[in-house]
Parts: C-alpha cells; sequence; structure tokens
C-alpha cells in the first residue's frame, strides 16, 4: 500500500517552496544562530553556494547553449529586459526613499533588478501558454551564465552608494564562490553528466537544502545584529505595492514591447515570461556574498518578488493558453508547447465512451456506411 504523499491544494496559489523559505525564516528568528553556531552556519552557507553554481555549470549543456545563439534577436531583447529595462525602474525607483521604503530596502529592491531571470519557471510557463519553449530554455540559461558576470558588475556600479558594500574583498568572493566553481562544473561536466541525470531528483533537493541554508544564515546573522527592527508592518505592506507596480510594468514593456519589434506570438511569450522574471536560486547567493551580515534584509524583496511572479505568471499563462483555444487553435497535451503538427485534435478531446465510439472502430464505420450505399444503388 502506498503512502500517501502530502501536496498543496491546487487552488492554493503559494508555491510549496516558498512556504519552506518562510518556515525557514522563522526558524532564524526563533532559532538564531549564534557564536560557534554562526561561524559553522556561515561556512557551510560558503560551500552551499559554491556548491550551486558548480551544478549549475555541470548541467548547462554547451552545445544546447550555442544553438540556441541563432535566435539572437530574442536572447538580446530579454537581456536587455533583464539588465537594462529592470536595473533602470529600480533606479527610478530612488525617488521612493524614505517616505516610502528605508534605505534598507531599497537596497535590496534595487539588487532585485539586478539579479538574473530564471530558468525553470519561465519554462513552466512558456509551456502552459503555448509558447516557444526551446527559446526560453535558451534564453533563461544565457541570462544565468550572463548574472554571474554581469550582476556583480552593476551591483558594483549602482549599488556602492547605497549601502551594498560591494568591494574588491566582494568581487574576489565572488569569483572564488560563483565564477570558479561555474567554470569548474563546465570542465568536468563530460564525466560527471551522466551521474547528474541519474540523480536529478536527488539533487534537485540538494539544490533547494543548499538554497535553504543561505537563508538561515543570512536571516540568523540579521537577527542577531537586530536589523529586522528598522522595517515597520506598514513599510512591508509599502514594499509590496511597490514590487506590484514593478512587476506590472516589467509584464506590460516585455508583453508589447516585443509584439511591436514584429516577433511572432510563440516568442513573445517566451520573451514575457523571460524577461519579467527574477531567479530566486541565483539571487539568495549572491547576495549572501555581497551584503554578508546583512543579507537577510537585502534578499526579503527577491522573496517577496519571486512569489508575486509565480502567482501572476500562473494566471497569466494560462489566459493565453485559453486565448489560443478560443481561436480555434489545436489543443495539445499536457507536455506541447505549440500545436499539433498532426492538425488533428488529441484522444483526450474526442468523444469518450464504449469502444466502439473511439478509436479504430471509429474510423472504420465511414467506409461500411458507403459500401452499404453502394449495394442499395446496386439493388436499384
Amino acid at each position: 500500500m502506498r503512502r500517501p504523499v502530502f501536496r498543496l491544494p491546487s487552488w492554493l496559489p503559494v508555491d510549496g517552496y516558498i512556504l519552506a523559505l518562510l518556515g525557514t525564516v522563522g526558524l532564524a528568528a526563533l532559532l538564531p544562530a549564534r557564536g560557534a553556531a554562526a561561524t559553522v552556519a556561515d561556512g557551510a552557507s560558503t560551500g552551499a553556494v559554491a556548491l550551486l553554481f558548480f551544478l549549475y555549470g555541470a548541467r548547462l549543456s554547451t552545445r544546447e547553449a550555442m544553438d540556441g545563439l541563432r535566435h539572437w534577436r530574442l536572447h538580446l531583447t530579454t537581456l536587455a529586459c533583464t539588465f537594462l529595462v529592470f536595473p533602470v525602474l529600480g533606479l527610478a525607483a530612488r525617488g521612493l526613499v524614505p517616505l516610502v521604503l528605508p534605505p534598507a530596502l531599497y537596497t535590496g529592491l534595487l539588487f532585485l533588478c539586478l539579479v538574473p531571470s530564471t530558468v525553470q519557471s519561465s519554462i513552466a510557463f512558456t509551456s502552459i501558454a503555448r509558447g516557444n519553449v526551446a527559446a526560453a530554455i535558451c534564453a533563461g540559461s544565457f541570462s544565468s551564465i550572463v548574472g554571474i558576470v554581469i550582476t556583480p558588475l552593476l551591483a558594483g556600479l549602482v549599488l556602492s552608494g547605497n549601502g551594498g558594500g560591494f568591494s574588491a574583498h566582494s568581487l574576489v568572493s565572488i569569483v572564488c564562490q560563483l565564477l570558479l566553481p561555474f567554470l569548474a562544473g563546465q570542465l568536468l561536466r563530460r564525466w560527471v553528466g551522466g551521474f547528474l541525470i541519474r540523480y536529478k531528483k536527488v539533487l534537485g533537493y540538494v539544490d533547494r537544502g543548499s538554497i535553504l541554508l543561505v537563508v538561515y544564515a543570512a536571516f540568523s546573522a540579521g537577527m542577531v545584529q537586530g536589523i529586522w527592527h528598522q522595517v515597520s508592518p506598514l513599510r512591508l505592506l509599502c514594499l509590496l505595492g511597490v514590487e506590484a507596480v514593478l512587476l506590472a510594468a516589467m509584464l506590460t514593456a516585455t508583453s508589447y514591447g516585443s509584439k511591436k519589434l514584429g516577433f511572432p506570438r510563440a516568442d513573445r511569450i517566451a520573451i514575457t515570461f523571460a524577461g519579467s522574471k527574477k531567479s530566486l536560486a541565483a539571487g539568495l547567493p549572491m547576495a549572501s556574498v555581497l551584503f554578508g551580515a546583512q543579507a537577510g534584509l537585502a534578499v526579503l524583496p527577491l522573496m517577496v518578488f519571486h512569489q508575486m511572479q509565480l502567482m501572476v505568471c500562473a494566471v497569466l499563462a494560462k489566459r493565453y493558453a485559453a486565448q489560443l483555444d478560443a481561436d480555434g487553435q489545436p489543443v495539445v497535451g499536457s507536455g506541447g508547447s505549440g500545436p499539433d503538427p498532426s492538425g488533428q485534435r488529441p484522444p483526450s478531446t474526442r468523444s469518450s465512451g464504449s469502444p466502439s465510439t473511439s478509436g479504430p472502430a471509429t474510423e472504420a464505420s465511414p467506409p461500411r456506411t458507403r459500401e452499404s450505399s453502394a449495394s442499395v444503388r446496386a439493388r436499384r
């Protein structure tokens, strides 16, 4: 007898992993690491970050990435949205300090605008909306690769005057904890790629567990230093409103901007989802390197934005799919990313009933009808 697997209700618009992150934050608030425990947690967090980026490099297929370069206009558009439009909007929000956002939260908001795009959720939502899934894969992968270099450089430019704590030491830490493990993963991919594929599910738990460890170490340091007393519930509500406006602006810019640039519908869907999203998995480790003990408050805007983008994009992806169905496009299966090339409806949309009304028996019925009509004419 199988054990029941716990799953969140389908009507609950909250990612289960976000709940785990919130639980980790609560644990850090109740039981923060202090003294020797803090030293151990910090060392484990540093190792977890290096492991994460090693796995990122080992999983990325260089051949697939090079093949995706052929769609360079789409990738340049996505990168421009991620590393140009987002930072410009983040800098424009500087006028909200200190009336709407305190300096610490604004620094986190600005860092959010510098983080690369997400990969997994962009692919998932593009597939649901029946967009160009291959383009979403390449766009997300390119953003992650470029972000390893671009995000720290942009942070050095825009965060130096906003309490980001970026320095030469931070640059060395980024190279050692992010770039070198990523390059090592790429070099060793030939030998470890098969192992990663075989144990993909287990390593997925390693990924998520490593990020939870990073969050616990960052928020523990924040609790010990008392940085949470700087933020009131009213300021958190203001942050929520500002990020809602930011997400709406980026969804509008990516959707209508890609249409004005002449991209087909499938490519516009990929640009909309890949260009308007931010990666929590990449942002949290980078924040731990850039901000150190101040990372707890700095990553709060990113965590809020991540959950918001999941909820909004889930609704948007279903709307895209519903529009295709309303336009008379063929319905695709659950794993499809576009119309069925055969031009036929899938089996799930045919009439269900007894075997005599579906499948080969239904296809054979017209010849019997024609034969019967011919015999009637012969008798006449």
